[in-house]
């Protein structure tokens, strides 16, 4: 019997299969493209530091850190991507490990079905807005939306933290207080968050914290944000992946990297070590993310 979550499942596999044919065929083309950045046609597989670099962000992503911003810290520091194709290598190379955490994470996490697929929808329909604004933005208007994202994401990593220096709990602190679905006025500002959080997905802002503030102020358990964020995220990505491969708008090697040195760290993540604190590596991110979005922004200002 086709059940609801098996339905969704079997679109989301679906949608990988997509995925993966734009990306094989979208990489075949752009040999063939004479304006095409040569990061995009790059011949070869990922080095060493590039699968590291996918395994570190995903395993972290699992648990709950998240991997845009990391990432984006990282190309800039390491100067692996050009500023211009890093929101589309993020979505490019994330896709498969977040697919993996979605099939995982909708298993595992009871939510009402109908409320999980209107998030989603959302979602999708805000990233297939999103990528097509930002695979065509300049390079100077991509290092202001990111530095600008970066912050965001830097504010609510620190908010996430601040129980553990007040003491208090606050929407991110966890537990399993509240409803696993929405219904009325509830659900229509559910869904309209989720398609807004959608959009600035594609361009690094990533979803996990926003997602659990979302689901926290409309009163669900924040348990309900895992597959609510996994699931969306594994079905906008692919459609905001292929059009920032239509338009050879990411790093070919590099998303190579996060995507195979990825799958492994999610079920190590996942089904192993399932939970640890993080805390302190949070910390950690919100100083070096601070700083690469000090960067960009600087970047920016300077025409550089």
């Amino acid at each position: 019997m086709l059940t609801p979550l098996l339905g969704l499942q079997a679109a989301l596999s679906a949608f990988t299969l997509y995925y993966l044919g734009t990306w094989w065929t979208g990489a075949a083309k752009a040999k063939s493209v004479a304006g095409a950045p040569a990061e995009a046609k790059a011949d070869g597989f990922p080095n060493l530091l590039q699968l590291v670099m996918g395994f570190v962000t995903n395993f972290f992503d699992t648990l709950g850190i998240g991997s845009f911003a990391p990432t984006t810290a990282a190309f800039k520091f390491l100067k692996m991507v050009p500023d211009r194709l890093i929101p589309g290598t993020l979505n490019v190379g994330h896709t498969l490990p977040t697919i993996t955490q979605a099939f995982i994470y909708t298993t595992i996490i009871e939510i009402d079905m109908t409320t999980l697929i209107l998030m989603i929808a959302a979602a999708v329909a805000g990233s297939w807005l999103g990528s097509g604004v930002v695979a065509s933005w300049p390079k100077r208007k991509v290092q202001i939306g990111m530095g600008s994202a970066l912050l965001a994401a830097a504010a609510l990593f620190t908010y996430k933290n601040l129980p553990s220096i007040t003491g208090q709990p606050n929407l991110l602190s966890g537990g399993e207080l509240g409803t696993t679905d929405l219904e009325g006025m509830r659900l229509v500002i559910g869904i309209v968050g989720n398609f807004a959080l959608g959009a600035l997905m594609t361009l690094g802002i990533g979803m996990y914290a926003p997602c659990m503030i979302l689901v926290g102020l409309l009163g669900m358990s924040p348990a309900a944000a895992f597959p609510i964020m996994m699931g969306s995220c594994a079905f906008l990505m692919p459609i905001a992946s292929a059009r920032f491969v239509e338009k050879q708008a990411y790093a070919l090697k590099p998303s190579l990297g996060l995507a195979i040195g990825g799958i492994p760290a999610v079920l190590i993540a996942a089904l192993i070590v399932k939970s640890m604190d993080v805390t302190t590596m949070r910390w950690l991110v919100v100083v070096v993310v601070t700083i690469a979005a000090t960067m960009m922004l600087r970047s920016a200002a300077k025409g550089e």
